[in-house]
């Protein structure tokens, strides 16, 4: 077995039901072969985050499945437009952002949505850098941690928040009810209903994004678009021909 699915840090796992998942199966003919890149997002804090540990709950189970991770640690991220984008931590965000092909977001729940901290992280990832766009065609899963009975208002927004930045958001998602009795003295989230959950949400993520990460550019390709360059090729030779 693969050192990655040596299942040691999954204590919680049945292992006679968990399947990896088959690359060559889901992958399309331009794969590129490397383990996929997903990139995650928590929305506290606090010492004790419940969204950070579900993240690393989250970032567990993905490198069981052979994806490479990162998370982005939110503390010292100034505010969206209260300093200029070549803030450190803006910087970071952005280039994390476009080496990912995949993303997880976590948040709270707070006040009935998602945390400002989360927010601010979105909202500094940019829908385009000159031509190229940070997001566009990249899977998301959401999940959320709640402080009282299980909710989906955060997972919801979330979503609304991924259809706007043109990524793949897959069906399932997540949403931890009482999250601080689910979580060991040990900082891991016990085997339940609601972890079972989760397991299905990073499988289901590195399903889509072996299957959208090659196939990302037509998946996306608009005929709206398409126009619009169109037009602003004839201005420019237009222009020239003057």
């Amino acid at each position: 077995m693969a050192e990655h699915r040596n299942g040691a840090d999954l204590p919680n796992i049945d292992f006679a039901c968990m399947q990896p998942v088959d690359a060559a199966y889901y992958a399309g003919p331009d794969d590129p072969g490397h383990k996929p890149r997903i990139l995650i997002l928590y929305g506290s804090l606090r010492a004790r985050s419940f969204s950070r540990l579900l993240a690393l709950e989250a970032e567990r189970l993905l490198k069981w499945h052979g994806c490479e991770t990162r998370i982005f640690d939110p503390r010292g991220l100034p505010l969206p437009d209260a300093e200029e984008i070549d803030h450190p931590k803006v910087q970071e965000l952005r280039e994390l952002a476009a080496w990912s092909e995949g993303m997880v977001w976590v948040s709270p729940e707070r006040h009935g949505a998602m945390t400002g901290i989360m927010k601010a992280q979105i909202d500094w990832i940019p829908l385009a850098l000159g031509a190229v766009r940070p997001t566009q065609g990249k899977t998301l899963a959401v999940m959320q941690v709640c402080g009282g009975s299980q909710s989906f208002n955060t997972v919801n927004q979330m979503r609304v928040l991924g259809r706007w930045m043109r990524m793949v958001t897959i069906p399932n998602q997540s949403s931890v009810a009482k999250a601080f009795l689910e979580f060991d003295d040990n900082d891991r989230m016990k085997p339940s209903a609601y972890y079972n959950r989760v397991v299905d949400v990073i499988e289901e993520l590195v399903k889509f994004t072996y299957m959208v990460r090659s196939r990302a550019a037509p998946l996306v390709d608009r005929y709206s678009e398409r126009v619009e360059s169109a037009e602003e090729l004839s201005k420019r030779v237009n222009q020239r021909s003057i």
